[in-house]
């Protein structure tokens, strides 16, 4: 049977057949295609001539008859921002209902009951759906490290006659059948310029190029056991494979330009997929999640209207906080949010004490608001502004000599950042757990045995920013000369040996040896002292070894940052060497 065969069938199994006309209507589908489908399905024994269903068609039926539902509930909801920081999206409220509580209540009205639901953030606040609606929960330990299509692998082997369903979908009306004859990826008629796939006239969902627009991809499927199978099979190749860890679970739907599945096509109006926070306020501007605790600052601070806070986007990942852009009254700014465990890494009160010493010295605009006791921030938006390109030798130098202003003005503050200390307080944070790497007892060592010379070739400590990464020098196109550079995130700030953060801006760039010697020659304005050399070697390797700790630390907690701590863990080992062979030489050259 094709798709038009399929759908008449299953509406004369709801409703007695009365004339074709009516049939029409209730299928969807054209009268002269009505008629032909009804030719074929008497000629193919699923109908009688009375056009009554034959026992073929109930053993059909029968066949791809749904047997139960998996959610995909455990990313973080990124877009989300700011209500992902304080509940998962399936948990969020719309017309006062649960998202996935409504799901869930969709599907037992069809008779599906066996319901797996795939959870990983605040898995926690899922554990009553146990009790309240007898689902069965399924932890994706790796939610923060790979996509959705790894949450699938874990249900795999309950894949056939199976809706599945992502977390984050409302529907004015049921999606679910107690009768299914085909399988199907649900897209609405509202074009999406991020869309894969478009309907063609067979109704086949075909591939798009990017950008070019096609069907909103709203996420709900059926699979039927033939189609099932298929998936649970390229499941376990994909999960295989480190390039697909990125992937949503719709990649196992795809051969070559087209989906294995047929479409089914929903209003844009019915069915709406909830990415953030303004969609959700579309939906639902009574939503109890809309008063999250970041909008009621902001509305607060600004002394505007919740409803005035517009635009709302969350901006590139950071490796300490999570932060979005927002638009109130026609200016832009950004609010920052802790992100997961930041707590126990930054202490506010100081962070606060480090602005105050550097306000009214040009080296960043003073924040708007902010909250030393949960870390909180409001700042302005700069339109149009850029990070340092660190393989870019102006931007290099402009930084450099930004970074010389802030050692050169010898600020003082009543914290130190402790490197050493430091070191074994994010070890402390794995709380037991041994680290990820087999010789970490030796490296830690290693680095450990540099502290003596470190110590003995300090000339002077004052305030250093420790976190003199490229993405922390932002230029602002608005401004000309030495005013056009900021120097942002001041949250690890305190007083250091200043050479340290010559070390921490190779090593967040990734600089090779000849990269780093570069940088040096930079800042000293030509030949470095050797001695000096080698400290900034040392440091080197000691806050390679720092951030590989803050890294695990991290990783622990569901976040990971790939490259950048095995890399860091490199510096630890390779500028031990360096450094250890420079000591050996005389006066450490």
């Amino acid at each position: 049977m094709n798709k038009q065969e399929c759908d008449i069938l299953t509406s004369l199994l709801s409703e007695p057949f009365i004339n074709q006309r009516i049939l029409s209507e209730v299928c969807g589908h054209s009268l002269g295609v009505v008629n032909r489908s009804i030719r074929e399905l008497i000629k193919n024994g699923y109908l009688d001539e009375a056009v009554r269903l034959t026992t073929k068609a109930h053993k059909a039926f029968k066949e791809k008859e749904p047997r139960n539902a998996v959610i995909l509930a455990a990313g973080f909801g990124m877009r989300m921002v700011p209500i992902n920081m304080e509940i998962p999206k399936a948990l969020m409220e719309v017309n006062g209902e649960v998202l996935i509580e409504r799901m869930i209540r969709q599907l037992h009205a069809v008779g599906i009951r066996k319901v797996y639901v795939v959870v990983g953030f605040m898995k926690e606040q899922f554990e009553y759906l146990i009790d309240e609606y007898g689902v069965e929960l399924i932890v994706n330990n790796d939610y923060a490290l790979r996509n959705n299509l790894h949450s699938l692998k874990l249900v795999c082997r309950h894949l056939s006659n199976t809706y599945v369903i992502p977390g984050d979908v409302w529907c004015e009306y049921n999606p679910f059948q107690k009768n299914e004859l085909y399988s199907w990826y649900m897209v609405s008629d509202l074009v999406d310029n991020d869309s894969d796939v478009r309907i063609n006239r067979k109704m086949e969902l075909v591939t798009v190029p990017k950008g070019a627009g096609g069907n909103a991809m709203i996420g709900i499927s059926y699979l039927a056991e033939e189609e099932a199978a298929i998936v649970r099979n390229k499941v376990d190749k994909l999960c295989g494979d480190t390039r697909y860890d990125g992937s949503f679970w719709e990649e196992t739907l795809f051969d070559k330009d087209r989906m294995i599945v047929w479409a089914r096509v929903v209003h844009g109006s019915d069915v709406v997929e909830i990415n953030t926070y303004e969609q959700l306020r579309e939906l639902d501007e009574h939503s109890n999640q809309l008063n999250s605790e970041a909008i009621t600052v902001i509305a607060q601070q600004l002394e505007v209207k919740a409803a005035d806070i517009v635009n709302i986007e969350v901006l590139k990942k950071g490796m300490t906080n999570r932060s979005f852009l927002f638009s109130c009254e026609d200016k832009k700014y950004i609010m920052r949010i802790p992100g997961e465990g930041t707590e126990r890494l930054i202490n506010r009160r100081q962070e606060a004490e480090v602005y105050t010493a550097i306000d009214g010295l040009e080296l960043c605009d003073r924040p708007l608001y902010m909250n030393s006791g949960n870390g909180y921030k409001i700042t302005k938006y700069i339109e149009g502004v850029r990070c340092c390109d660190p393989n870019d030798i102006s931007d290099l130098k402009l930084c450099i000599k930004k970074l010389k202003l802030l050692h050169e003005m010898k600020l003082k503050v009543k914290h130190e950042f402790d490197i050493f200390r430091m070191i074994d307080f994010y070890e402390s944070l794995w709380e037991g757990k041994a680290s990820a790497y087999r010789d970490y007892e030796k490296t830690k060592q290693n680095a450990f045995s540099l502290r003596p010379f470190i110590e003995k070739n300090i000339e002077e400590r004052v305030l250093t920013h420790i976190d003199a990464v490229p993405d922390n020098f932002l230029f602002d196109p608005g401004t000309e000369g030495e005013l056009s550079l900021q120097l942002t995130d001041w949250e690890y700030a305190g007083m250091q040996d200043p050479h340290v953060d010559i070390a921490m801006f190779c090593i967040y760039s990734l600089y090779n040896k000849r990269q780093i010697d570069r940088m040096i020659h930079i800042y000293f304005e030509g030949p470095c002292p050797g001695n000096v050399k080698t400290k900034i070697y040392c440091y080197i390797a000691v806050c390679g070894l720092l951030w590989s700790n803050w890294c695990e630390y991290k990783r622990n907690l569901g976040v990971e940052f790939g490259e950048y701590s095995l890399r860091q863990y490199r510096y630890a080992k390779e500028y031990y060497k360096l450094a250890a062979q420079r000591i050996g030489g005389e006066d450490g050259v």
